[in-house]
């Protein structure tokens, strides 16, 4: 069976797991509230228990790349999800907090591959053109799945009467979206649903990058000529910086509700999605607005340019987040900040497929993710310390001024947002 623009199927596969996947990872930070009451944890061990998440997580995107560039998104995805699937369900069964360190390890292992695999088959599946919107889809699964999160975790407690379950019931979703995913999923050569005329489409629009590609050395290209390009290490930077202030808002929102304004589980999932939902419209509305300017002849580094500094000057506003403000103005002013993250996040994702050929982009996307997961599994360790002692204002601040930082460091180290396929 044919299905017109199917290629729009696969990207909501991928918000889907996208979904799917921040349901798990946000899980225990949601549940912290509810686990205490049966493992205490400290303000110092839930910092180190987020950053056993993030190593892992971050070693993963880097091998994950690998691995995608070898095997193929499809075969990928179906380890990496069963993975990290499994081992969700094993914090259910856990009873300690070294028990929670591993089940967080694990997790991180598996989650860690599903973004740059995400970035392969965006590249496989779509034009330049249409590239921003449709990681600006995928990436929107990321918010759903946070929003969705808060009220399904007080459900499943609420009816089954542990934390435990919430575990367990999204590990069993993960699975189930496998048997979908090898269903439904193939390149465009090879899929058994595309039309004769979106798959000439697709090709088409690859047309120019091939061309590109194929000007330059057509052997495989090592991890050692990948490094040796500036405007590499000018998207790792960004992301080192970029990715701390992230996990720090996701990781550490429901534990500031908890913490600092007193809210139950009840009450934290009646606040918590807020933020999520503007985090989804930044990434619609960052997707869209960079196509539609490519769309209008802009230049491709204009265009990207425009998005990330509207981006990165939402970030400042968690520096107004602070005691004396309203629980209210606290998750209105985490939703901007959000918001501006998740528009930031969908731009900097679509400059390796902007910028580096095919058979590279899951290893470009992997560096990026392992390195600024790295970033965040620092700050995040050394958060925990700071907060114990110092309280929050310190965290908003830091996590306030990043992004700017990085956006004036595109201008002095990537410089022009251009294809770099001559330099490999």
């Amino acid at each position: 069976m044919k299905i017109k623009n199917y290629r729009w199927w696969i990207v909501g596969l991928l918000a889907i797991v996208t979904a799917i996947n921040y349901l798990d990872r946000q899980n225990f930070p949601l549940v912290y509230a509810e686990i205490k009451n049966t493992i205490p944890i400290s303000d110092s061990q839930y910092g180190l228990l987020s950053s056993l998440f993030l190593l892992t997580y971050g070693t993963m995107y880097a091998v994950g790349g690998r691995i995608i560039d070898t095997l193929g998104s499809k075969v990928s995805y179906i380890i990496f999800v069963v993975w990290w699937s499994v081992s969700n369900i094993l914090h259910g069964l856990v009873s300690s907090v070294s028990g929670l360190g591993i089940a967080r390890f694990l997790l991180g292992a598996g989650e860690g591959g599903a973004f740059p695999a995400s970035a392969k088959v965006v590249s496989e599946w779509f034009p330049k053109k249409e590239r921003s919107t449709a990681f600006g889809i995928f990436n929107t699964g990321s918010s759903i799945g946070a929003i969705v999160a808060p009220m399904l975790i007080f459900l499943i407690v609420d009816s089954l009467g542990s934390w435990r379950w919430t575990f367990i019931v999204f590990g069993l979703i993960g699975l189930v979206w496998v048997f979908a995913w090898i269903k439904m999923f193939d390149i465009p050569a090879k899929s058994n649903y595309v039309t004769e005329e979106e798959k000439n489409f697709i090709i088409e629009g690859h047309a120019a990058n091939d061309k590109i590609e194929n000007t330059g050395r057509k052997e495989k290209v090592s991890l050692l000529s990948l490094i040796k390009v500036r405007e590499l290490w000018g998207l790792l930077i960004m992301k080192l910086l970029t990715d701390s202030a992230w996990f720090f808002f996701i990781f550490w929102l429901p534990k500031y509700l908890n913490d600092m304004r007193g809210l139950d589980i009840q009450r934290i999932g009646m606040y918590a999605w807020i933020p999520y939902a503007f985090a989804a419209v930044g990434s619609l509305i960052g997707g869209w607005l960079s196509s539609f300017l490519i769309k209008k002849d802009i230049s491709l580094d204009t265009s990207r340019k425009i998005a990330l500094g509207i981006a990165a000057a939402m970030l400042p506003a968690s520096l107004f987040i602070t005691s004396t403000s309203s629980v209210l103005f606290a998750i209105f002013f985490f939703g901007i900040a959000m918001m501006g993250h998740q528009f930031w996040s969908t731009i900097v994702q679509t400059l390796a497929v902007d910028m580096f050929p095919s058979k590279v982009v899951g290893t470009v996307s992997g560096l990026m993710g392992c390195i600024g997961t790295y970033g965040a599994m620092i700050f995040s360790f050394i958060i925990g310390f700071v907060i114990q002692h110092q309280g929050y204002t310190p965290a908003f601040i830091v996590s306030g001024i990043l992004h700017p930082i990085s956006f004036v460091l595109v201008f002095l180290i990537i410089r022009k947002i251009t294809p770099v396929h001559q330099k490999l």
